[in-house]
């Protein structure tokens, strides 16, 4: 048993594991990111940002354009792949909340669901 993995909310079974960024309940299967069990009872104003795959985003991370994206101004785009470090996220226009700097592009902002965390 891992002393710093929250027992499972469904069952309160105390052998949960981590699979990537979720944690696990061997006992019934339940699933969950650590940071939704522990917001309910704090500060329920807080948004999360997840990527196109579901992963949570942070200040800082580092994330993967997964399909082209056309540039207005410039003759080719941001082609998939395209990594982007140190990403901030933000309140922005139109679904965009993730600010970032692009080499060969300069500073933009993306939206959350064409990039996933690297």
């Amino acid at each position: 048993m891992n002393e710093n993995l929250p027992p499972c909310p469904k069952c309160s079974c105390e052998y949960t594991y981590e699979m990537n960024s979720l944690v696990v309940c061997p006992e019934c299967g339940h699933e969950w990111v650590p940071a939704e069990s522990g917001a309910e009872g704090g500060d329920a104003g807080e948004r999360v940002v997840r990527d196109s795959v579901g992963n949570v985003l942070q200040d800082g991370d580092s994330v993967v354009v997964v399909k082209a994206l056309k540039v207005k101004g410039s003759p080719s785009g941001i082609k998939a792949g395209t990594k982007v470090r140190n990403i901030r996220l933000v309140d922005g226009v139109d679904g965009h909340d993730i600010d970032c700097r692009i080499e060969g592009f300069g500073a933009m902002q993306l939206k959350s669901g064409v990039v996933k965390k690297a």
